[in-house]
């Protein structure tokens, strides 16, 4: 899944990028449910381990357009692990206390811990996506921010955080496609929100300023999936696919015991 890593200082136009594209996996969408499954099997066992090990942290971003799939990825993808080491975080509005710190103080309490992955639905960079669209801040202050958040991830990696982003990538047709069906099944009318109406009329401008993110935000040690995620059981396979293989990367091992295991068993009995 390479081929969706935006490479450091990359220029990104999202509208070359195809939303229900599918190039790195070449079976049916059946053999990719399966492969899935698969997936949720080793991650669940490396997950078991990373909290066995309590030696590393792992940060997971998901960013993307309303009806993007975050949520369907937190379901989908962590689907069987222990939730004992994997913790979700939601930003939402700022409260009044957070709106006295830095923006960044509040993300910074949401790290993972050793021995933990937390996923981040939406994040930190929201103070440079909708403070920008909507003109919630001056350019010259949230134009800042992308060097402050480099260096503020740089910081956890070399405390010991692998940090993942994926920005979920769908197009306008999908989206609309996605909002209808929630109004039209009562379980999901929940989840329709009007406001979302009005955000689908700055389209464009949210383009844009995730074109800026991936650009200026894409690291070596805080890298950008772009996810195309029209294709919901695709989307899924790639995030599984990216995470599993970098959870193998950690060349993690259970701790080894103290004393022996013989003198153990005579002491139970």
């Amino acid at each position: 899944m390479d081929c969706y890593c935006i490479k450091p200082n990359t220029k990104v136009n999202l509208s070359k990028w195809d939303t229900k594209d599918r190039s790195a996996f070449d079976g049916s969408e059946e053999e990719g449910r399966a492969r899935l499954l698969q997936l949720n099997d080793e991650l669940e066992e490396l997950q078991e381990l990373l909290y066995a090990e309590h030696k590393h942290k792992v940060l997971i971003v998901l960013q993307g357009m309303d009806t993007s799939g975050k949520d369907g990825v937190i379901r989908h993808v962590f689907e069987g692990v222990n939730p004992q080491g994997v913790r979700v975080a939601s930003f939402k509005a700022p409260t009044a206390e957070e709106l006295d710190h830095d923006y960044l103080w509040r993300i910074h309490k949401q790290t993972p811990a050793r021995g933990e992955i937390v996923i981040f639905n939406r994040s930190h960079y929201e103070d440079v996506l909708i403070v920008r669209v909507h003109s919630l801040v001056a350019p010259e202050i949230w134009g800042k921010r992308f060097d402050q958040i480099n260096h503020f991830e740089k910081m956890l990696a070399e405390e010991g955080t692998t940090i993942l982003k994926f920005y979920l990538h769908i197009s306008s047709d999908e989206q609309k496609e996605r909002l209808i069906e929630r109004l039209e099944h009562p379980h999901k009318r929940w989840k329709f929100n009007p406001n979302d109406i009005k955000e689908r009329t700055l389209w464009s401008e949210y383009l844009k300023a995730y074109e800026d993110v991936l650009e200026k935000t894409s690291t070596p040690w805080a890298p950008w999936y772009l996810v195309p995620a029209d294709r919901k059981w695709y989307r899924n396979l790639v995030i599984a696919s990216v995470l599993v293989d970098k959870l193998k990367e950690l060349d993690m091992r259970y701790p080894t015991l103290e004393g022996s295991i013989e003198e153990y068993k005579q002491a139970l009995g």
